[in-house]
């Protein structure tokens, strides 16, 4: 009986890990960086343009590939690439958050830390409760009745995650340090509020009834949230740890 669980969770072990390396999630991944460089060389071309920047280089190529894609499947279909979303949020999300987060000026973010945490955290609660309440409520009277409250609060956390793109190439961050950096660091810590609680309402069981529901969402965003808030402190530390020793010990053999 253990040999056979065992082998039943070897092969399942097994196949999760080929759904990750399909053919289709190969093309998608491919197709993906291939409209990143393109994005990032076109943007970094028109640098010095007054007209076009990376937000619209990155909204034309969209437009473009996914015109592309309706063609390829003659306006049938727009799945034609896809890629597991725990693919997306474990390995193509933290690099895009921790580039975000790198290039946010220190100084100026811990100045500001305060106002960032309340725009960035609060804000993204609230603003998550009220969309999430007003789609039900829209939908509910367009007689939208597929969707459940799983599903409305699902589009609450996704719509929720404002991208503070177009509004940062309107600020100049030398003539408008404080305003520049609020909002590159609210849209920061936005959208990591934005995949907990996502996250957190992915993870619930709806069951239950409305007050049950709001609490296990309640904990679970607060244990997600500091959990890994402390997993980001102890691995910045150790490597900040690491990074100085490195230091002194080339400064020790160049002595």
């Amino acid at each position: 009986m253990a040999s056979n669980e065992t082998l039943h969770h070897l092969s399942s072990a097994l196949h999760d890990s080929s759904s990750y390396l399909s053919t289709s999630t190969i093309i998608a991944l491919s197709v993906f960086f291939t409209l990143l460089c393109l994005c990032i060389i076109i943007g970094h071309l028109l640098e010095e343009n007054r007209w076009a920047n990376e937000s619209i280089t990155a909204l034309l190529l969209g437009l473009c590939a996914g015109a592309v894609v309706l063609l390829f499947s003659k306006g049938i279909s727009s799945r034609i690439l896809s890629f597991n979303e725990d693919l997306f949020f474990l390995y193509l999300l933290p690099p895009i958050i921790f580039n975000a987060g790198f290039q946010v000026k220190k100084k100026q973010f811990f100045k500001n830390f305060t106002i960032i945490l309340m725009f960035g955290i609060f804000g993204t609660v609230i603003s998550f409760c009220l969309i999430s309440v007003g789609v039900a409520f829209l939908f509910k009277k367009l007689g939208v009745t597929d969707l459940d409250i799983q599903d409305y609060l699902a589009l609450g956390a996704i719509l929720s995650a404002t991208d503070s793109v177009c509004t940062l190439q309107v600020l100049s961050q030398d003539e408008t340090p404080f305003l520049y950096s609020v909002v590159f660091g609210e849209g920061v810590v936005n959208d990591a509020t934005s995949i907990v609680i996502y996250n957190a309402v992915q993870s619930l069981d709806f069951s239950d009834n409305y007050g049950t529901i709001a609490l296990k969402l309640l904990g679970t965003f607060l244990y997600l949230f500091f959990t890994s808030l402390a997993l980001g402190i102890v691995v910045g530390s150790f490597e900040c740890l690491h990074h100085k020793n490195a230091l002194l010990w080339k400064a020790f053999y160049r002595s």
